[in-house]
């Protein structure tokens, strides 16, 4: 027997992030001391394979906000369009992240009550990291606008925040 289901109401999930970092203002590196992620994800049918999938977006949501540079040239073309021009990231570069998965509210709009569990981990990562640099360097008026958020640039936004705060 064969069957589909189509449906066209959406199954978000439903969560909130944390992080606790620590910034050096004079090399620009962040550490990440932890990250929480909290999500309700209706139904879990395999715990194991949320639990990779919730860490695994933060993961990548960790390397987009601090290692992949998308550069394009004046045509539009981009230049950085494999791992040989960035750093991919793995799960031993950030150690110190902790999801909880929660079963609250199973999802009405679909016969298995499930939501997306995957993307819920990595949209917000960018602004979390972001805000939490900008929070950690209050004292120099840094405020992060865009990614990724590299030594350099953490460095240059510390250098300038410094020179204003003397002026």
């Amino acid at each position: 027997m064969e069957a589909t289901f189509f449906n066209k109401k959406y199954t978000w999930a439903y969560g909130t992030q944390a992080a606790h970092i620590a910034v050096d203002p004079g090399t620009g590196h962040v550490k990440v001391i932890d990250y929480l992620s909290v999500e309700d994800v209706g139904r879990i049918i395999n715990p194991s394979t949320l639990h990779g999938q919730a860490i695994g977006s933060i993961v990548q949501g960790l390397g987009g906000a601090f290692l992949e540079h998308l550069v394009y040239d004046e045509n539009g073309q981009l230049l950085t369009g494999s791992f040989a021009d960035y750093l991919m990231p793995t799960a031993s570069d950030f150690p110190n992240i902790r999801s909880i998965t929660l079963e609250l509210k199973p999802c009405p709009n679909n016969p298995l009550g499930v939501k997306g569990a995957g993307e819920g981990g990595l949209i917000p990562v960018g602004g979390i990291m972001a805000n939490a640099i900008a929070d950690a360097l209050s004292h120099l008026n840094v405020q992060p606008m865009e990614l990724p958020l590299s030594p350099a640039r953490i460095w240059q936004m510390a250098e300038d925040g410094a020179i204003q705060a003397v002026a």
